[in-house]
């Protein structure tokens, strides 16, 4: 397997349509070939298509290591020149990074509903994240036959971006320097969170400052005691160390976070039709099965946690959801009348 390792990547610079990636499997070796949408080259062969996966998560995380089994799927047909960048190697801003695939770049990220909301202006596809609405992994199993999860996509191409699938990642919580044991304990917390408007509106409710900053500064943010803590998935936590600087964990699970893989509309385009297919259904078919992965890990992350120091609290979960129940009677997140009871009947809830 080969692999491009990248240097001195900047984000939102200006790259040419013909740009692409080279690279394959491991995160180490060097090497690749370049190709043009699979267009033929001299004497009748077809050139690879590269396409990297590129997340900010810890390459341990199930995010990751799923990217890292799709791409090794992918090269393994023979058609695919893929590689996978993770921990940030790309860029740590994942707005930035979906920025740089709807251009033309031959990127697969890993966003999630609440960045692409805000980032696309499609409120309803908040409700995929938004607190305490979701709370069962199974759901997600069905959403791509939804009609409403097809109209999302249809809202996303126009715009450019294709929404390949959707992962579960993980229950997100508070990590955090302090104790918290009920709302309160959080008023006044400067919490790294999601940097849009979910992430505003948790705040808004639960009464912490939302700091919305790159995962990569979390770590120093919290040593330098600029930030106070994080709301974030085990995995992740674990992953980046989070133990070494924030002692306290309460288990809110505030947000069924997923991962929302996204790529340019004109690299599906640019494929042959048969590599299309093998390259969306090997995404999908390995996103249902790392969903119940990920689901299947994350007691033995909070284990770890605990064996690391960590204090884990069983908060009251009802006193967290009525302190949140304000931001749907007043509709903060802007959603379509009715969009919550059409989404659950879509799924069968």
């Amino acid at each position: 397997m080969k692999m491009v390792k990248y240097a001195g990547v900047v984000l939102g610079m200006t790259i040419a349509v013909g740009t692409v990636f080279a690279g394959g499997g491991s995160q180490q070796q060097q090497g690749g070939s370049q190709q043009q949408g699979g267009q033929g080259t001299s004497g009748g062969s077809r050139a690879k298509i590269t396409v990297t996966f590129a997340g900010t998560e810890a390459s341990t995380t199930g995010q990751s290591r799923m990217m890292q089994e799709v791409a090794d799927k992918l090269n393994a047909t023979g058609r695919f020149d893929a590689a996978v960048q993770v921990n940030g190697a790309l860029g740590s801003n994942t707005d930035d990074l979906v920025t740089q695939a709807k251009s033309g770049v031959p990127l697969v990220v890993p966003s999630d509903p609440g960045r692409l909301a805000s980032q696309f202006n499609i409120p309803d596809l908040n409700i995929l994240m938004a607190p305490y609405v979701l709370t069962d992994t199974a759901a997600l199993q069905k959403l791509p036959d939804t009609a409403i999860f097809k109209e999302w996509q249809t809202q996303l191409e126009a715009q450019g971006i294709t929404f390949v699938a959707d992962m579960y990642n993980g229950f997100r919580s508070f990590y955090t320097t302090t104790p918290v044991n009920t709302v309160t304990d959080l008023n006044g917390l400067r919490i790294r969170g999601f940097g849009n408007n979910i992430g505003n509106a948790l705040a808004k409710y639960l009464g912490f400052a939302n700091i919305g900053i790159s995962w990569g500064e979390v770590l120093p943010g919290i040593q330098q005691k600029t930030l106070d803590g994080c709301e974030v998935q085990v995995a992740t936590a674990y992953g980046s160390a989070i133990y070494e600087v924030a002692k306290y964990l309460a288990l809110t699970k505030h947000y069924m976070l997923q991962s929302s893989f996204v790529c340019s509309t004109k690299l599906l385009t640019s494929m042959p039709e048969a590599d299309r297919k093998v390259f969306l259904d090997t995404i999908r078919e390995t996103a249902r099965k790392y969903s119940g992965i990920i689901a299947s890990e994350e007691d033995g992350y909070y284990q770890q946690m605990k064996d690391k120091g960590v204090t884990i609290t069983e908060i009251n979960l009802q006193e967290f959801q009525d302190a949140i129940a304000p931001l749907y009677t007043n509709n903060d997140l802007g959603f379509s009348a009715g969009l919550k009871d059409r989404l659950f009947s879509e799924l069968g809830l």
